[in-house]
């Protein structure tokens, strides 16, 4: 059974350094006019940046976890852009449906999806159109780019393949910690 050190792996002095290095790139970025948070769709070249943007928050609403960034989403969404260069009618589909989710969200909230404050609202107009290809598509192809990032799979406690460990009898079968040593 895997023993797990709950001990902070942080102290003061790694927070500081790491302060210390973030402070100047913020600087530089926010000086420049380049938002930190939306450098990544610019690079988009089948989709717009706003639709790219749309869809990292209904990748977040339909997989909703406070414990993972926004990093996991985009790299989750960003091979969409290239499918939607190579055929035209996945591109079609995905500006479609983030077209009729700002135009629902607009309805309702005068603002598009993206800037709906609250993600109960957003849940509603996503339980709008669950039944379109485009939500299906989505959803379908989140289970597989979100989940199998190698980065995230520490944040859920899976520990990756067993096989080249000798199996999970090995590795994994009984490493519950949650439970009290009797």
């Amino acid at each position: 059974m895997r023993e797990v050190d709950r001990r902070s792996k942080y102290n003061r002095r790694v927070f500081l350094q790491g302060a210390a290095s973030a402070v100047p790139v913020a600087a530089v970025a926010t000086s420049s006019g380049l938002g930190i948070t939306d450098a990544w769709a610019e690079d988009a070249t089948a989709l717009t940046p706003a639709t790219l943007k749309t869809l990292v928050k209904v990748a977040r609403d339909i997989y909703p976890h406070d414990f993972l960034v926004d990093s996991y989403y985009v790299t989750a969404i960003k091979p969409w852009n290239g499918k939607a260069a190579k055929d035209p009618a996945v591109k079609a589909m995905l500006e479609d449906g983030v077209r009729r989710l700002d135009q629902d969200a607009h309805d309702r909230h005068q603002v598009a999806y993206a800037q709906v404050p609250w993600e109960t609202d957003r849940i509603v107009l996503l339980q709008g159109i669950e039944q379109t290809d485009f939500f299906k598509k989505v959803r379908s192809d989140l289970v597989v780019s979100l989940y199998n990032q190698e980065e995230v799979w520490p944040k859920f406690g899976y520990e990756g393949s067993s096989a080249e460990h000798g199996g999970y009898i090995k590795r994994g079968f009984n490493d519950i910690d949650w439970l009290p040593k009797v």
